[in-house]
């Protein structure tokens, strides 16, 4: 008996040392839950596993270890698709760099005016669609709108509002856009326009994880409340890493832009 007892001594330090059953580094926790998960889901009709594992990247201004949650696609996807979520905040990203891309930019050429959109009475269309866009010189790009000559006047008033610092002329059908010097204060205009254009991303970005996490939650009364949690933070760190990256191409299209 002194013999089992002298072996089992050691074993409460030791599970409480095994990284697996550990419950430390994760703020906001639901009491109790352990960092392995296996439930049985009747929904799903097989056991479902989450696990987390501490990021080594410490808290902004505190010192401390964010808890980062990884759980397997592929074993929730009867309650969300995570894939399918990522790819959704990815097209928000993508999005954002095409814009940056096609439509702020110091230089002004005859691409950067194809998706400008034109209101007309018969809807909203892309200029590239109503006009011929050409680039007669440097400094000067023509829009020739004598296949919907009606729509001049929209045009016209679409390119002058595209926040581009253009201000167009009409000779007939055709507009001619002077291509304006880069001053300061169109440098400035612009990355106020980059600010303005991440903002509504942020905002779409912001529809996406509100979508899922609205998805997840119909599962209250078939899933654990630690199963819910975990499916919520995950959502919310793929977007909080989203918003990082957003950040990025935000900071690099600004110093590109002022230099």
């Amino acid at each position: 008996m002194a013999l089992a007892l002298r072996w089992l001594r050691p074993l409460p330090s030791l599970l409480h040392r095994a990284p697996f059953l550990g419950t430390r580094g994760l703020p906001g926790a639901p009491p109790g839950w352990p960092a392995l998960l296996l439930e049985g889901c009747s929904q799903c009709g097989h056991q479902v596993l989450l696990s987390r594992q501490l990021a080594t990247k410490k808290a902004k201004g505190k010192g401390q270890s964010q808890a980062k949650v990884n759980i397997s696609a592929a074993l929730v996807e009867d309650i969300i698709n995570l894939e399918e979520t990522n790819e959704d905040m990815q097209a928000v990203i993508e999005a954002l760099k095409e814009d940056f891309s096609r439509n702020i930019s110091v230089r002004t050429s005859p691409g950067v005016l194809d998706h400008i959109t034109v209101m007309t009475k018969d809807g909203k269309f892309p200029l590239n669609q109503l006009g011929q866009i050409s680039q007669k010189s440097p400094q000067l790009i023509l829009v020739n709108m004598a296949n919907f000559p009606e729509s001049t006047a929209a045009a016209m008033k679409a390119i002058r509002e595209s926040g581009m610092n253009l201000n167009p002329e009409v000779d007939g059908t055709v507009i001619r856009v002077p291509v304006p010097k880069v001053t300061r204060e169109h440098r400035e205009s612009l990355a106020k326009l980059a600010k303005q254009s991440t903002n509504k991303s942020k905002e779409a970005l912001r529809k996406v994880r509100s979508k899922s996490i609205s998805q997840v939650k119909k599962f209250k009364s078939k899933v654990s409340e630690d199963t819910l949690w975990l499916l919520e933070k995950q959502i919310q760190q793929m977007a909080d890493e989203a918003v990082a990256e957003m950040d990025k191409l935000l900071a690099a299209k600004t110093k590109e832009l002022l230099g």
